[in-house]
């Protein structure tokens, strides 16, 4: 292709990209919906009940306190965003901040969350939005740079064993794998080696970090991945192998992020059903993730919104405070 016909190709995607991502986005949210209307057509919900009930409770603690680590550990982002910007906030302050973002970034949604809270949160302790904006940059590219080494390690290493109805062989599954696993070497490599600091992209300015803060975001993101599918792991009673629950959730987690649905409302439930049912019970499958769902988004979620209502009534009266100070003075 010349160069002036692939320039052609490049303006007319850029013209026509937010439609194109649109419909994307809306026929990969039917082929959900369609996969979650079957999937709940064939379920006996009296069966998927009894099975929550049946569920040990050493399996609900183990749960509660994988979930906690994993909370601990993306809550740490924002620590590590700390150290990125050099802002002179207290690290405790960073890792609340980042604990009630995620709460809401997975039952809302990352607009909410991701940046919306860090925004109104990291303002009110005083910093500035060109900071806010790298934290938040900093977090997402922790998050999914993590998740391409680790999916990555998983699919070309051929330790996960694909269920029969799983339609892609072991073959171009190992080649996705070592893709994502070269991405992930490659932004180490920029990190360590390029003497470009600073990158326009789609017209944002991007510092790469040093490769000491890269290595930290991988070992964080790693860990925070496969904490949350020991917590399925768990909750599905280890009738299916680690590395299988922990791929089938990166591949769900991949799927959630693609439909914009908050917190993958059913789209979890559908790919673990639509890929592991020849191997567990369709009824326990959604029991395992129904009650994941209640201790990892909802039981966070009410400690969060708690702790930011309470903040906000806190930082209210400051403010009430200063101003009748200010008038006294007069």
């Amino acid at each position: 292709m010349s160069a002036s016909r692939w320039d052609d190709v490049r303006s007319w995607l850029k013209q026509h990209w937010k439609i194109i991502r649109r419909f994307i986005g809306i026929a990969f949210a039917t082929a959900i919906v369609i996969l979650i209307t079957m999937a709940v057509i064939k379920i006996d919900w009296r069966e998927v009940v009894g099975a929550i009930h049946g569920l040990p409770a050493s399996a609900l603690w183990l749960a509660g306190l994988i979930t906690v680590a994993s909370y601990f550990v993306y809550s740490s982002y924002d620590v590590l965003g700390k150290r990125y910007t050099e802002h002179d906030l207290p690290w405790w302050k960073c890792m609340m901040t980042g604990f009630i973002s995620y709460a809401f970034t997975m039952n809302m949604g990352a607009p909410v969350g991701g940046l919306g809270l860090r925004l109104r949160l990291y303002s009110k302790h005083g910093l500035e939005p060109g900071v806010i904006v790298r934290i938040v940059g900093l977090s997402i590219t922790t998050n999914w740079i993590g998740y391409t080494l680790l999916a990555g390690v998983l699919f070309a290493s051929g330790m996960v064993e694909l269920p029969a109805d799983w339609k892609l062989d072991n073959g171009p599954l190992r080649i996705i794998g070592a893709i994502m696993v070269a991405i992930a070497l490659a932004y180490l490599a920029l990190c360590k080696f390029s003497t470009t600091r600073s990158r326009e992209i789609f017209g944002h300015t991007i510092e790469l970090p040093s490769i000491g803060i890269a290595l930290v975001q991988i070992c964080l993101a790693v860990v925070n991945w496969m904490l949350i599918g020991a917590a399925i792991y768990v909750l599905l009673q280890q009738n299916i192998s680690y590395p299988v629950v922990l791929a089938t959730f990166l591949v769900s987690a991949v799927a959630g992020a693609l439909t914009h649905i908050p917190g993958g409302i059913g789209v979890i439930e559908s790919v673990f059903v639509g890929l592991l049912s020849g191997s567990m019970a369709r009824h326990e499958i959604l029991a395992g993730l129904l009650v994941y769902r209640a201790i990892y988004y909802l039981g966070p979620l009410v400690v969060a919104g708690t702790w930011y209502l309470a903040m906000e009534a806190r930082l209210g009266r400051f403010a009430r405070h200063a101003n009748c100070s200010s008038k006294s003075t007069r």
